[in-house]
C-alpha cells in the first residue's frame, strides 16, 4: 500500500505563501467569517424545552430561539412552541432558566418568548430584502441543550412561498430563504444569519434533501414580532377570497402599465368580498391605489388598520374596469 505523504514544495520543504493553492485565502477568509459568525451569535441562541399535556400524558418538543433584547425577549417558530405550557430555555454559558410564551402566530409561524433573565446578549436583526442568491448564510441553533450547532452555506433561492395554517385560515408566508445551510433536527427557531452577524431569517422547515427554509428578516416580519411583543397576537384583515396571480389582457396591461393582476378564484360566502360583488374570474388590479400582483401584494395591505375601513378595489371584468368598496373584517384564527 503505498505511503500518504503531506503535500510539500520541490525539496520536500513545506509549501511557501506564493506556491499555495490560489484559492487557498479566500477558504480560510471563509472560515474566519463563518467562525467569527458563530462567536458572536452562538450566546444569543439558547435551546427550548417545551412541555406539552397530550392525551397519553405530558411530553416534550425541542427547538432553538434567539435573544432579541437584553431583557428576555426572544424569537422562535410558531410550531416550536405550540400547544405548549411550560417552556425553559438553556444558553451556550450553562444557564438553565424558565420562559413564557408570550405570543405566536402560527400564520408567520414566529413567535416570542420571554426568558426569565435580563442579561441576555441580544441579536442583530439584518434586512433579508437586501439578500443576494448565493451570498454566505449562517445556521445557529441549539438543539441539543448546550451543544449548539454551526452550519454554513449559501442562500440557494429567494422568493420561496410557504403555506401556513391556523384553525380555518390559511396564508403565504411571502419572501422565504432557501438555503443549503444544513438544518439539524431541532433547529426550528434558529438564528439564519448574514456574513456580518445579523440575524436575517428564523430556520422555520427542512425543504428536502440539503435545503432548509427561514421565514424572513424584513419590514413585514418587524411588525409581527412587534405585535407579538406588544399585544401577544398579530390582527389581519380579511376580504375572503382565493385567488393568484395572472397577465393582464394585453390592451389593459398597456393601458395600466403593468403586467399581472390578482384573479379571483373563489369568494368565500358570506365575506367582505362577497358582499362587494367580486366574482370568480375578476382581475383585482388595485387596492386603494396600491397595485396588486400578487397575492403577496394583498396580503400586505391586510393589516389590523384596515380592519373596519372601508377600501376601494380597483377590478378588471370582461374588459370592463370596475371600482368596488368593501370593509375588510378581522380574520379568524
Amino acid at each position: 500500500m503505498p505511503r500518504l505523504k503531506l503535500i510539500s514544495g520541490a525539496n520536500g520543504a513545506p509549501l511557501t505563501p506564493a506556491e499555495r493553492l490560489p484559492d487557498a485565502d479566500a477558504f480560510d477568509a471563509y472560515s474566519r467569517t463563518v467562525s467569527g459568525v458563530a462567536e458572536r451569535l452562538t450566546p444569543s441562541v439558547a435551546h427550548l424545552a417545551v412541555m406539552r399535556r397530550t392525551r397519553r400524558g405530558r411530553a416534550e418538543g425541542a427547538g432553538s430561539s434567539v435573544a432579541i433584547s437584553s431583557d428576555g425577549f426572544m424569537l422562535t417558530s410558531a410550531h416550536v412552541v405550540a400547544g405548549g405550557n411550560r417552556v425553559s430555555a438553556s444558553f451556550s454559558d450553562g444557564r438553565e432558566v424558565g420562559a413564557e410564551v408570550i405570543g405566536a402566530d402560527p400564520l408567520s409561524d414566529l413567535a416570542v418568548v420571554r426568558a426569565d433573565a435580563r442579561d441576555l446578549e441580544p441579536a442583530q436583526l439584518g434586512d433579508a430584502d437586501e439578500l443576494r442568491v448565493g451570498q454566505l448564510v449562517v445556521a445557529i441553533g441549539s438543539p441539543m441543550g448546550l451543544a449548539g450547532t454551526v452550519t454554513a452555506g449559501v442562500v440557494s433561492a429567494l422568493g420561496r412561498s410557504l403555506p401556513t395554517r391556523s384553525g380555518s385560515a390559511g396564508r403565504l408566508v411571502e419572501n422565504v430563504i432557501q438555503t443549503d445551510a444544513a438544518l439539524n433536527p431541532g433547529n426550528s427557531g434558529g438564528a439564519l444569519a448574514d456574513g456580518l452577524s445579523r440575524v436575517v431569517g428564523v430556520n422555520t422547515a427542512v425543504a428536502g434533501i440539503g435545503l432548509g427554509l427561514a421565514v424572513p428578516i424584513n419590514d413585514a416580519t418587524r411588525k409581527i414580532i412587534s405585535s407579538l411583543m406588544k399585544e401577544g397576537r398579530v390582527r389581519r384583515a380579511y376580504i375572503g377570497i382565493v385567488g393568484g396571480s395572472r397577465p393582464l389582457p394585453p390592451k389593459i396591461a398597456k393601458r395600466l402599465e403593468r403586467q399581472k393582476g390578482i384573479e379571483v378564484v373563489e369568494v368565500v360566502s358570506g365575506s367582505p368580498a362577497a358582499r362587494a360583488g367580486l366574482r370568480p374570474e375578476d382581475l383585482i388590479v388595485e387596492v386603494d391605489g396600491e397595485a396588486m400582483g400578487d397575492v403577496g401584494d394583498l396580503q400586505r395591505l391586510m393589516v389590523a388598520e384596515r380592519i373596519g375601513h372601508g377600501v376601494e378595489v380597483h377590478v378588471v371584468r370582461d374588459a370592463a374596469s370596475l371600482k368596488l368598496g368593501l370593509i375588510p373584517r378581522e380574520l379568524e384564527t
